[in-house]
């Protein structure tokens, strides 16, 4: 049975208030999912855009046959597919290349993020992005888009005494390794609730010289619990503060908390900046892949059309 059966008309009828810079930010926005997320779907299409980017998340632990697998189904159906590349999960450099081989043999990829990983302890070789690109294998491999992470609030991982040095001297080093690719690159964040900090962060790195663009993550539609504890297990403290404010009030405790507030301002402010360098939007979709679709469907406008929706 179809997860979602409506037409076109069916989609601007149940569409919420929207204005012309959210539909406007919100086209080409990509998400992330799961192998075992990913699994419980039955059919993307029903949910997502024609051809949407969407991330494949390589949890510590995940098959490498699961994670193919997943990139196979959804490039079959359409979608740009991006796996994720946890340099602190991948033993050596055949076995980088090995997985690259099989997502080009087997999922047609060309797309990949590339990040640390959220292991402590590395498992071979590699603890950073910054050594898998010097590899020189996803060049080699004719990849067309390499995406690495961006942090708007710092990272303690990197920097414990939140001085932000490293995280910037890798910033620097990706802006140079992007003047020397021809792949396209671009920073994916970790997901924020707060506006204001971000547009800062974007802002001063493009007066920093940074013109590497920016897409900036978003949590999707959950429960205010689940986000709080999220935030917490990925390092995301500013952004707590709206979350926290959002708990006090009773009225709101037991209301999924939605990223309308966060997404229209970030639009309103590129709608009046266009040089804004927040080039797209990046859902974590922390309360299920189906809700954040959903919202997306009832928020975006033709942003956010499925891909088999009829036109009539």
């Amino acid at each position: 049975m179809a997860l979602l059966n409506f037409r076109k008309r069916d989609v601007e009828e149940t569409t919420g208030p929207l204005s012309a810079e959210v539909e406007a930010f919100m086209q080409g926005y990509s998400i992330e999912v799961m192998p075992r997320t990913a699994e419980k779907i039955e059919d993307f299409r029903e949910l997502l855009p024609q051809g949407t980017r969407v991330y494949v998340a390589h949890i510590e632990g995940t098959p490498i046959e699961d994670m193919v697998g997943t990139a196979k189904r959804l490039a079959a159906d359409g979608f740009e597919v991006m796996p994720h590349f946890p340099a602190r999960i991948i033993k050596d450099e055949a076995t980088l290349a090995d997985w690259i081989a099989r997502y080009q043999g087997e999922a047609d990829v060309t797309s990949a993020l590339l990040l640390a990983g959220g292991v402590t302890t590395p498992h071979g070789d590699y603890h950073s992005s910054m050594q898998l690109l010097e590899t020189g294998l996803f060049d080699k491999a004719g990849f067309k888009r390499l995406h690495v992470a961006g942090h708007p609030e710092g990272n303690k991982d990197i920097d414990p005494d939140g001085s932000d040095k490293n995280v910037m001297d890798a910033l620097r080093w990706k802006q140079d390794f992007s003047a020397r690719t021809d792949a396209k690159m671009a920073l994916a964040t970790q997901f924020c609730f707060e506006s204001g900090p971000v547009i800062e962060w974007a802002d001063a790195l493009a007066e920093a010289g940074f013109d590497i663009p920016i897409h900036i993550g978003v949590a999707g539609p959950a429960k205010l619990q689940t986000l709080i504890k999220f935030s917490i297990a990925c390092g995301v403290g500013a952004s707590l503060r709206v979350l926290q404010r959002r708990a006090k009030d009773v009225t709101k405790l037991l209301l999924p908390f939605e990223p309308d507030e966060f997404i229209a301002d970030l639009a309103a402010h590129k709608a009046k900046n266009p040089d804004f360098n927040i080039e797209k939007l990046h859902f974590f979709p922390l309360g299920g892949i189906k809700t954040n679709a959903k919202w997306a469907i009832n928020n975006g406008g033709s942003a956010s059309v499925p891909a088999n929706t009829p036109n009539a």
